[in-house]
């Protein structure tokens, strides 16, 4: 068989509304010529892929159980085919249902990110395959046309959304989906695509420092800028830039509210930005949440035009510098209540008590 051609499969077409899926049997040993695996990262074009890296205790094991007497895999392996796949109807259509012959088109000299489908669900059962010590292992399929990365990422992320797929992940895809979500996916998108302008600006104090697949070298917590945006959006000072009616927001006015303010951070205390949490209370979980909550008590109903042209900032971090202990020292608390530095963890009754000792004390 030549290295070009077209594999054709007997396939089922089934209609869900305007959208079309395939089911279908494939060798699995052949998976890996026509689809591959688009593990996420970022690049000067911004995000691409979104599959999790390959688990290789997973995959040996899911080997070892195929290599067995009587295995089986009956669960489905999900693709997304770009629009060279084609469907072949050799019968008229019977109610929701079409018999056919799905056409994939075949070219193993193409580099993998060129190959025709990718695969949404399955990756580690088709390595598992790919890697045994077998002549052949078919195995049950389903696909869809996807109208484009976008599309990919959200059936991506519903596929596997009673899965424990990791969170950062999640938050890394989330900006570049399109559909219909989850309610608790779709509250995160809008916070999600501010953080990752945050990390990825250039003229960001967070660029780099955010921790996340494509972004491993970060210190900061992904979760607690999530949560600091959050906060700001649903009940504090980026509520101003939301629509109310579809919560969605004036996205660059919202990221120059939060430049404003962090740079704020960065100027006043450069040396604890620059250290892990192990070493900084301030780019821990507990600094980070706390001091967006005195964004919020500060700036509430002041727009970035207000703050660009007023020192209130300046002289609240200016008291603020008088009793922060990031790296070292005593949080005095008054009334008895002191800890060391290192001591606040981020848990919500910490967040709560340097939050109201902060707000007291740049007011």
């Amino acid at each position: 068989m030549s290295d070009r051609y077209d594999l054709r499969l007997p396939a089922i077409e089934i209609t869900q509304g305007a959208r079309r899926i395939y089911t279908f049997a494939v060798d699995g040993k052949v998976i890996h010529d026509f689809a591959a695996v688009s593990r996420v990262h970022r690049d000067e074009h911004g995000l691409g892929g979104y599959q999790r890296p390959e688990v290789l205790a997973h995959i040996r094991a899911i080997r070892r159980y195929l290599e067995s007497e009587n295995a089986i895999l009956p669960n489905s392996i999900v693709f997304a085919f770009d629009d060279r796949v084609r469907f072949e109807a050799l019968s008229e259509r019977n109610g929701h249902a079409t018999i056919g012959e799905l056409v994939i088109p075949v070219d193993e000299a193409l580099p993998e990110d060129q190959r025709a489908a990718l695969i949404v669900d399955g990756q580690q059962r088709s390595a598992a395959i790919r890697d045994a010590d077998l002549a052949a292992f078919p195995v049950a399929a389903v696909g869809f046309v996807a109208s484009g990365q976008e599309d990919q990422r959200a059936q991506f992320i519903l596929v596997n959304n009673t899965k424990p797929l990791p969170k950062g992940l999640i938050h890394e895809l989330l900006p570049d989906t399109a559909g219909e979500l989850p309610v608790r996916y779709a509250r995160r998108r809008l916070p999600a695509q501010l953080m990752m302008r945050l990390n990825t600006d250039g003229d960001s104090p967070f660029a780099g420092r955010i921790s996340m697949p494509t972004a491993p070298d970060g210190y900061i917590k992904d979760n607690s800028v999530l949560r600091m945006i959050e906060n700001s959006l649903y009940e504090g000072a980026l509520y101003q830039y939301r629509d109310s009616e579809t919560g969605e927001g004036d996205v660059e006015t919202m990221l120059s509210h939060l430049k404003f303010f962090w740079w704020q951070v960065v100027t006043t205390w450069s040396e604890p930005w620059s250290l892990a949490p192990r070493y900084s209370r301030l780019t821990h979980g507990a600094g980070i949440q706390s001091l967006g909550f005195v964004m919020d008590g500060l700036t509430e109903g002041l727009s970035v035009w207000d703050l660009s042209g007023s020192d209130v900032l300046k002289k609240s971090f200016a008291a603020l510098d008088e009793v922060v202990a990031w790296t070292g020292g005593t949080w005095n608390f008054g009334e008895g209540d002191a800890v060391r530095w290192n001591s606040l963890q981020n848990t919500p009754n910490d967040v709560r008590r340097l939050t109201n000792f902060l707000l007291r004390a740049c007011r």
